[in-house]
């Protein structure tokens, strides 16, 4: 099956995973990962994208965003992406690739997704083993959303800005939705969506959206299409 072209709708929020090559290991210290927040810094204003939430792990990084154009988010990861290979070629005497190919990506309904992908992104150290509770993990955006350090870098989503009415409320609340976690569904449907570049939202969302671009935006039916010989999917 041909591989469908990336989606990218403006205005609203993308989940952005991007995997090392084979499983390795892409943050391999503290410089490694200041040097991938300082491109995240020095190009989302110049490509005009706003980052609302982040996380590095050892293998991979995810990223929460909205982009102001269509073009916004390609060109964002292609200059990150980038500049950052180049650091961590020289720095660890290496050459060649670094990424798993092209990054992947999901179009949020944000009202609905917006706040469980933040929560799994930040619950995904603890899924990994990697600390018992999100708080404890420095190299995430989390300890921005509870309050505990500013992170400059970051834009709130009016999703987030609705979770309260002063910011002790909403560092509350998400600390909150955090301790509760990401149900099974949602991280599923999460994970489903951003592999495979679908569009996660209700129907009448999806439906939508679909004027504005020329790709479909959800995985095909099962079966036979009406009146065809055999399936195109």
């Amino acid at each position: 099956m041909a591989r469908l072209p990336r989606l990218s709708i403006p205005g609203l929020p993308h989940h952005v995973l991007l995997r090392g090559n084979n499983g390795q290991v892409v943050f391999v210290d503290d410089v490694d990962r200041r040097e991938w927040l300082d491109a995240l810094t020095t190009y989302a204003t110049e490509c005009g994208v706003a980052l609302h939430a982040w996380v590095l792990l050892p293998h991979a990084a995810q990223l929460l965003l909205t982009p102001s154009t269509v073009d916004s988010l390609s060109r964002f990861m292609q200059a990150v992406g980038r500049k950052y290979t180049r650091q961590f070629n020289l720095r660890h005497g290496r050459s060649g690739t670094l990424w798993e190919g092209r990054y992947r990506s999901t179009v949020l309904q944000p009202e609905r997704y917006l706040i469980p992908c933040m929560v799994s992104m930040d619950t995904m150290p603890v899924r990994e083993g990697l600390v018992s509770e999100a708080q404890s993990y420095e190299w995430s955006s989390h300890q921005h959303h509870i309050g505990r350090q500013v992170d400059r870098r970051l834009v709130a989503h009016p999703v987030y800005w609705q979770l309260g009415n002063t910011p002790f409320a909403r560092e509350a609340a998400y600390a909150h939705q955090v301790a509760e976690g990401v149900s099974a569904a949602d991280l599923q449907a999460l994970n489903q969506a951003t592999q495979h570049g679908w569009v996660l939202g209700d129907a009448a969302f999806v439906l939508s959206l679909q004027p504005r671009v020329e790709r479909r935006l959800s995985r095909a039916s099962a079966g036979r299409p009406p009146g065809s010989r055999k399936s195109i999917d």
